[in-house]
């Protein structure tokens, strides 16, 4: 991953880690179900946002790097990204 994006994934990381914090205080708070499974939602969409920025970063530094051999690794490298996210 690039540098410049690093932050960015940082920062979101830290908010899902607070707002899964969160999750477990309403679950020990006896909220109701539907509000924690809306709240686990929430949570697994900033994931898929997460792996968004990394893969965007990737293309962009596989874009930039466009050279023979690192061209055909970070291709390779964006092809295994990409299966795992889904």
């Amino acid at each position: 991953m690039s540098h410049h994006k690093r932050p960015e994934v940082d920062k979101r990381l830290a908010k899902i880690e607070g707002h899964v914090h969160a999750v477990r205080n309403m679950l020990e708070q006896d909220r109701s179900y539907a509000e924690i499974v809306q709240q686990i939602s929430a949570v697994r969409a900033s994931l898929d946002a997460v792996v968004q920025v990394i893969v965007d970063d990737l293309v962009e530094d596989c874009v930039s790097t466009a050279k023979n051999r690192a061209v055909n690794r970070s291709v390779l490298e964006l092809k295994n990204v990409v299966a795992i996210s889904r």
